[in-house]
C-alpha cells in the first residue's frame, strides 16, 4: 500500500482460525494467474485476462509489493486481499483529498461461499485498525456482484453512494477499520 510511513510491510503472517495471510510467495503463481484468468473471479471485475498474456507478464513472485496479501488455506493460495490508496481521480471518495484505503480481494471460486472472504478481510481489516488507527476504509463493487455486497455489509461497510464507473453501477461504502464478527 503506498504511502504506509512508519508501518512494516508486510504484516507478520496474520493468521486466522482457517487461514493465513501472508506476503506473497513463488508457489502462487499458477493460482494468481488463475485468479486472473478465471471468468468467473473477474466477471464483476473487468472479464478475465488472456492466460497466455499472464504467464509471460505475471513475475516469478506475483504481487509482491506493499498492500497484497495472499490468502494461504491448508498450504495453498486461494486468493488475495488488497490495500491500496483509492485513485484521486476516480468517483468515490469520502474525504476532500481522496487517497482512502481501499480494500479489495479475489478468491478462486472453488473457495467461494465457504466465509473465507469474510474471515480474511476482517484480518486485514483488523491489522489495519491497529496499523492506522481512526483511519476509514473504502470498498466499491459493482452492485450486480451480490455476494461482494453483503461481505462488505457484513464487515460493517455503509453504503455511500452509487454511480456508473467501467460501464457498470458500482456500489460505494466505507467503515471504521474495526469489523463486524461473524
Amino acid at each position: 500500500m503506498a504511502d504506509l510511513g512508519p508501518v512494516v510491510w508486510p504484516p507478520a503472517p496474520l493468521l486466522t482460525e482457517r487461514l493465513v495471510l501472508r506476503e506473497p510467495e513463488a508457489r502462487d503463481r499458477a493460482a494468481y494467474i488463475d485468479l486472473f484468468a478465471s471468468s468467473e473471479v473477474r466477471t464483476y471485475l473487468g472479464g478475465p485476462r488472456p492466460r497466455a498474456e499472464l504467464e509471460s507478464a505475471v513475475p516469478e513472485v506475483p504481487g509482491r509489493r506493499p498492500g497484497v496479501l495472499a490468502v494461504d488455506r491448508d498450504g495453498a493460495m486461494i486468493g488475495i486481499v488488497t490495500l491500496d490508496r483509492r485513485d484521486t481521480q476516480r468517483p468515490g471518495h469520502i474525504r476532500p483529498d481522496a487517497g482512502e484505503a481501499e480494500l479489495s480481494y479475489m478468491l478462486l471460486p472453488e473457495a467461494w461461499g465457504r466465509g473465507y472472504a469474510h474471515e480474511a478481510c476482517a484480518a486485514v481489516l483488523g491489522w489495519f485498525a491497529a496499523a492506522f488507527p481512526g483511519e476509514p476504509v473504502v470498498l466499491c463493487t459493482q452492485v450486480a456482484n451480490g455476494r461482494s455486497v453483503r461481505v462488505a455489509e457484513k464487515l460493517g461497510f455503509t453504503e455511500i453512494e452509487r454511480f456508473e464507473e467501467f460501464g457498470a453501477q458500482q456500489w460505494f461504502g466505507a467503515c471504521s477499520p474495526v469489523p463486524r464478527s461473524g
